[in-house]
């Protein structure tokens, strides 16, 4: 009777112990539950599924034995590395890879078959952009025919460039006054990569045009120089490569750095405005 019930206490705290938050197992259980991503209806384009790309996901792919499933990468990404595909079990899955399109439409096709049914096995898949981890299971009869991923980041990053370049285009056309637009000016002084391309007016803001593809940080600061000649620091906003000034002036230089390395660019209205004669 003592070692029934000893037996029993053992047991009941062995269950205990592995049902214990803080056992290993059961986190990384739940780590893996949490992670797995599912088929879903809304996500199908015809017979592919697309799923959202997301770091450290369980991508789930259903397979059948006779059918080939289709894993397609994103175009351009390579595999890369020594063995870029591994899958946990060799033995019982066919895997082989190959590509469509020439090019930047280069992409890179894993195609993976079982040879039985109600198998399970991971497959990791290392490229020039990520690594893909996904759970391949195998079923009697149902598969999916193709599976590829959307990427969200790439998708923003791709729509912040095309907004970006937009204004960059126009970024102050919507506040000129075209009627009244001047483009007398005169740029000398150092020959730099933050020279301006030109400089404008619309009567009431003065506008300097830096060359395509220059950064914000490039930019140098803006000196109206006054009647003695002094150097006064003006405020203005930057807008994409458009440096904009709410007043206008007839002599500026831009400048940068300091002693042996300073440089300067001078900026003169050609024809000074009435009663600012320089």
């Amino acid at each position: 009777m003592i070692r029934t019930a000893c037996l029993i206490a053992v047991s009941v705290l062995s269950t205990q112990a592995m049902a214990a938050p803080g056992d290993p197992r059961a986190q990384v259980g739940r780590a893996n539950d949490a992670a797995r991503v599912q088929p879903d209806r809304s996500g199908y384009l015809n017979a592919i599924q697309k799923y959202a790309w997301a770091d450290g996901a369980l991508f789930q792919i259903y397979t059948s034995p006779g059918q080939v499933t289709d894993i397609a990468l994103q175009e351009g990404e390579e595999l890369v590395g020594p063995g870029p595909v591994a899958a946990g079990d060799t033995v019982r899955w066919i895997i082989g890879d190959t590509v469509s399109g020439e090019g930047a439409a280069r992409r890179v096709h894993l195609l993976v078959k079982p040879t039985r049914a109600d198998i399970t096995t991971n497959l990791v898949i290392n490229t020039s952009r990520r690594t893909y981890h996904l759970e391949l299971r195998a079923t009697p009869t149902t598969y999916m025919a193709g599976v590829s991923w959307t990427y969200p980041q790439d998708e923003l990053i791709a729509l912040r460039a095309r907004e970006a370049e937009r204004a960059r285009g126009a970024p102050v056309a919507a506040g000129l006054a075209f009627a009244h637009l001047n483009f007398d000016y005169r740029i000398s002084g150092a020959k730099v990569a933050w020279r301006p391309a030109r400089v404008f007016d619309d009567g009431r803001q003065s506008i300097v045009e830096f060359p395509d593809g220059i950064a914000v940080g490039e930019m140098p600061p803006l000196f109206v120089l006054g009647d003695k000649g002094m150097a006064e620091l003006v405020n203005y906003r930057v807008d994409g490569r458009f440096l904009i000034v709410d007043r206008l002036f007839d002599r500026a230089e831009l400048r940068l750095g300091t002693g042996k390395n300073a440089k300067a660019v001078r900026i003169e209205r050609r024809r000074p405005r009435a009663g600012h004669d320089q």
